[in-house]
């Protein structure tokens, strides 16, 4: 296990489920909707603050004009996955239409105000709006924690397992927990 330094502070961490939707959820990704559920529903019982960022993938993104990708614009698509839904009445609800969490508008002021300085990441795409998100903070100086097992790619494992190892190498091995890390600070009193 993983053991947090002190300064992870439940009044200065959020957590943020990324981009947990019906259009993302596939065989490879549907097994960490209920970690990512159980892991919310644990934070906000403790009093945490958290956000489910949604992706919308507007007429004439840049998705469409360099990849080609025009997924993730009806309604269906983007519907959060059906375990979360009761618990995003108490997060945060931030739409974007970047990859980065933290290039939506008023969200880095959002982290700013609420003093966050610390991230808890999980969600879909690991290799992407994931890890992009992760980058932006730590660009940011807010520190990105990733819960691996809470976090998948629809790609498949291994860029999710590519996103991993650079996440390591780019941040540092000790921001990679794994839920029940998470599960153990929060009973053990290792957030306060």
């Amino acid at each position: 296990m993983n053991t947090a330094p002190a300064a992870l502070r439940l009044d200065s961490t959020v957590l943020v489920a990324v981009d947990v939707q019906a259009g993302f959820v596939r065989d490879s990704s549907r097994h960490v909707v209920p970690t990512i559920a159980r892991l919310m529903e644990a934070w906000q019982s403790a009093g945490g603050a958290t956000i489910v960022a949604t992706f919308d993938n507007p007429v004439g993104s840049q998705y469409e004009r360099i990849s080609g990708w025009t997924k993730l614009r009806s309604p269906e698509e983007q519907a959060l996955a059906t375990e979360l839904a009761p618990l995003a009445g108490s997060a945060h609800r931030i739409m974007k239409t970047t990859s980065s969490l933290l290039k939506a508008p008023g969200a880095l002021e959002l982290f700013r105000s609420r003093g966050w300085t610390d991230v808890l990441l999980c969600g879909i795409d690991t290799d992407s709006c994931v890890y992009d998100t992760a980058a932006d903070a730590y660009q940011h100086g807010i520190t990105p924690w990733l819960v691996m097992d809470a976090c998948a790619s629809s790609g498949g494992p291994e860029y999710h397992n590519a996103a991993i190892l650079l996440a390591g190498r780019n941040f540092g091995r000790r921001l990679l927990l794994t839920s029940t890390d998470v599960h153990h600070m929060l009973s053990e009193g290792g957030l306060q």
